[in-house]
């Protein structure tokens, strides 16, 4: 049965830090491009940063390049999402998702395979 659990979620004033992770099981997370997507109420799922199956490369969305950043660990089956410098409007549900491709990961959510079911982040100001 494949799974993402994420995790990591919770409430931090703006200028905080937070750090998501996505548990896989189910499948090897080693043959996918990852990304992390969020939503906030009333608003629809947007890209934030995706990595490539090994690591080799990563693409943010404007919004966050330079405070966000996307990792994995092909081993432990798990895909991070460092974010510093957080702002309310940073404030939504954030999903992992995996794409099967060697190639570089896509803002496109149709084109991702699996999704988890989100973590709630909100920042205060």
């Amino acid at each position: 049965q494949v799974q993402l659990e994420e995790s990591g979620g919770g409430l931090v004033q703006a200028g905080g830090s937070l750090r998501l992770s996505c548990a896989c099981s189910g499948f090897s997370i080693s043959y996918y491009a990852a990304g992390w997507f969020r939503q906030a109420a009333g608003k629809e799922r947007e890209f934030v940063a995706g990595i490539t199956w090994n690591g080799g490369g990563t693409v943010y969305a404007d919004s966050v390049k330079g405070r966000f950043t996307i990792s994995r660990d092909n081993a432990k089956n798990t895909v991070y999402l460092q974010m510093n410098s957080l702002k309310p409007e940073d404030t939504a549900v954030y999903y992992c998702a995996a794409d099967f491709t060697r190639g570089p990961p896509t803002g496109s959510p149709d084109k991702y395979d699996y999704w988890g079911h989100g973590t709630q982040v909100t920042v205060s100001s």
